[in-house]
């Protein structure tokens, strides 16, 4: 009956299965180098089908956005679509669809990263690709015009006219008062108005050099004719200037943060953040699974509690964030019709995270919870596209490619005890904001 609430809750949906991945334990080899320009080179070689994806992942997200340039980095993904001074525009998808393949990018607060996936005979094309948008990309005020309107068309139709929208800028906007991670993704519509061309040269020139990158590569290639084939197409694009990393350290929040925000929704929801750490820091293992305890699986406390017990909510969830600087854990609960009293909501949320911090979880939720994990980890990477990007993300925000057969164990090693240390830690209330999100008053 109330399946639409996943729909509407999208954005928050995709965003806890970001946040919650863990590596898979089968063995997945690889070789990794640098070019002599600093670039990156991971290589996995899997012949079972004849699919190989080539990846580029570059550590520049919407944190590292020009100051008054919100949705920087976001709109510069859109821009490297546009073409190159070997690929005219429109012909970067011209080639990919007459080879058989797909490709797609994204940007995150931290990194961009872009990808196709060929048939393995189309692997050189992949390269070449991704080579002319590292060295020859056409930043031009027609390209960049024509992608103004395409970003402020998505920003209005996954947020500004979306319900529920706007719940991970709205809370952001509040949990953060220095770091960037304050801004969205996508930016302010002011600023996708105000950039011009100058700004995307300049933004090209800083971030987009090779040792700033990592070219991924999985799937039904030969190691050394591969080696060959990327040292042809990257090895000449001279090293750049070092990017300039974000430095800003932010404080604690200082006090609880309550606001209520009107949208257009069906029902109200309760949403709510706390301050955490850092996808690198050793607390998120037993944060994570802290989440998977209240939110994951029918028979979870949240679920069983606010959805089943009381009938307050239709659906609740909590993950935290991954993120490379100190993120956010965030929990939300849509309410079932009629219920209006999100004071009982946030009550039944509250009860459910003392039980953690006081109590130890049970033998038998401990025992879910590692099955859940090792599942989880055969399931995860069941694909070369899901792989190459495991392998880049690892290596460039946890300093280490190969967490991808090893970081199970890093999830396994959590006691209970950690995790009703870091609830009570980390889950206090004058660590929080706490979002009260309401339909909009009718008009009449």
């Amino acid at each position: 009956m109330f399946t639409f609430t996943r729909r509407l809750l999208m954005p928050l949906l995709l965003f806890s299965l970001s946040a919650t991945a863990v590596a898979q334990t089968t063995q997945i080899d690889f070789e990794e180098y640098t070019l002599d320009n600093g670039l990156k080179v991971i290589l996995h070689q899997d012949n079972s089908t004849p699919i190989v994806a080539v990846s580029i992942m570059y550590e520049v997200g919407s944190k590292d956005d020009f100051p008054g340039r919100s949705g920087f980095a976001h709109f510069f993904e859109h821009l490297l679509f546009e073409g190159s001074e070997n690929l005219e525009r429109g012909e970067i998808d011209d080639y990919i669809q007459s080879a058989g393949g797909m490709m797609n990018a994204n940007t995150s607060p931290d990194r961009t990263y872009y990808y196709e996936i060929l048939p393995s005979n189309q692997l050189a094309l992949g390269l070449w690709i991704e080579s002319e948008r590292l060295l020859h990309a056409k930043v031009e005020s027609v390209g960049v015009e024509t992608q103004r309107q395409v970003v402020k068309e998505e920003r209005r139709e996954r947020m500004d006219n979306q319900p529920y929208g706007r719940v991970l800028p709205e809370l952001y906007s509040r949990a953060y008062k220095e770091h960037p991670y304050k801004n969205p993704t996508i930016g302010y519509m002011e600023d996708l108005d105000s950039a011009e061309e100058a700004d995307y040269v300049n933004f090209y020139k800083t971030f987009y050099v090779p040792n700033n990158a990592i070219l991924s590569i999985a799937g039904d290639l030969d190691l050394e004719e591969t080696k060959a084939l990327v040292e042809k197409y990257f090895g000449d694009i001279p090293t750049g200037p070092e990017p300039p990393r974000v430095a800003v350290e932010e404080a604690p929040l200082g006090g609880e943060v309550r606001d209520t925000v009107y949208d257009n929704v069906p029902l109200p929801a309760l949403i709510m953040g706390y301050r955490t750490v850092a996808r690198s820091h050793p607390d998120y293992y037993g944060i994570s699974m802290m989440n998977q305890v209240l939110s994951q699986g029918q028979s979870s406390r949240l679920n069983k509690a606010l959805v089943d017990e009381k009938e307050l909510a239709v659906q609740v969830g909590s993950f935290p964030a991954s993120s490379q600087d100190p993120g956010v854990a965030i929990a939300f609960a849509i309410t079932r019709p009629g219920t209006t009293d999100l004071k009982a909501v946030e009550s039944a949320f509250d009860e459910q995270v003392d039980r953690i911090q006081t109590e130890l979880i049970t033998d038998r939720e401990f025992e879910k919870l590692r099955n859940q994990i090792e599942v989880q980890a055969i399931s995860s990477y069941g694909s070369v596209a899901g792989i190459a990007e495991s392998l880049a993300n690892n290596e460039m925000f946890l300093g280490d490619a190969d967490l991808i057969n090893t970081e199970t164990q890093r999830y396994l090693d959590v006691t209970k005890e950690d995790i009703r240390r870091v609830a009570q830690k980390y889950y206090t209330p004058d660590n929080r904001v706490v979002l009260y999100w309401l339909p909009q008053p009718s008009s009449r």
